[in-house]
């Protein structure tokens, strides 16, 4: 892929649902490296986008392309396994599971998908490679300290970043974020920015991200596109996206 060229790329993209249009030709990039918000009003379309741009849903019309392959037609699964990692409004962890568990199961599922071994049970010992790794990012994301502890005990925010530490493990290019900070404490959300700040300079990590709460938009995006009713209203850096009086009008307030 060209360096310069963005990693996720959406043209005219439109999604119905029967009779009624939800998107309508939407045209979104994000460069390398780069952090993108998408921002709009409740009802704007943002989630909808996210799903086809993730491939949750297809588009009615339109094409969304990854590293400049066509991904189109392509489901989410088969776009993690090409570089995509994705994380949910509601955190995903297997809670009956200690938090290394999840984070084997994460790693184990990255070799599958590569056919370096098979999946393997969650009570088969791990090799010092795996759980060395899983230490790793366990400490990147701050829960060095909780190995050992049932996912399903964590605070709200710990479940956040142990879901993130298991969408790192598959090693993606790309992380789709859908609401992060979504039902996090004010001390969370702080703490949730500064970490997704780090891993996007450290690892030069592209990020997408939905988000409701300006504060962590204008802390973390490079660049912001607005929805409202389906269509883009406005797109560029957080400065000009904050200038826009239309912006301002539809989503922002005067």
């Amino acid at each position: 892929m060209n360096s310069n060229a963005a990693i996720l790329q959406a043209r005219g993209v439109f999604k119905n649902y029967g009779d009624i249009r939800v998107l309508h030709d939407v045209a979104l990039e994000v460069a390398p490296g780069t952090t993108h918000a998408v921002i709009g009003p409740n009802g704007a379309g943002k989630t909808t986008l996210f799903k086809v741009l993730s491939g949750e849903l297809f588009a009615t019309a339109g094409t969304v392309h990854f590293e400049g392959r066509d991904v189109s037609r392509v489901p989410g699964h088969a776009r993690v396994r090409r570089g995509m990692g994705r994380t949910f409004q509601v955190a995903r962890v297997f809670g009956e599971n200690t938090v290394l568990d999840n984070m084997a199961v994460a790693i184990e599922s990255r070799e599958a998908a590569k056919g370096s071994h098979p999946l393997r049970s969650l009570s088969v010992s791990r090799s010092s490679a795996l759980l060395e790794e899983c230490r790793s990012i366990l400490a990147q994301v701050g829960l060095g300290g909780r190995l050992h502890e049932r996912a399903g005990v964590l605070a709200y925010g710990e479940r956040k970043r142990l879901e993130l530490a298991m969408t790192l493990a598959l090693k993606p290019r790309m992380l789709l974020l859908d609401e992060p900070m979504a039902g996090m404490s004010p001390g969370d959300r702080i703490a949730a920015v500064e970490l997704l700040r780090r891993i996007s300079l450290e690892l030069s990590m592209s990020i997408l991200l939905t988000e409701h709460d300006m504060s962590v938009v204008f802390a973390l995006a490079d660049r912001v596109t607005v929805l409202n009713y389906g269509k883009v209203i406005a797109s560029g850096s957080p400065e000009e996206v904050k200038a826009s009086p239309l912006v301002r009008e539809v989503y922002l307030g005067h």
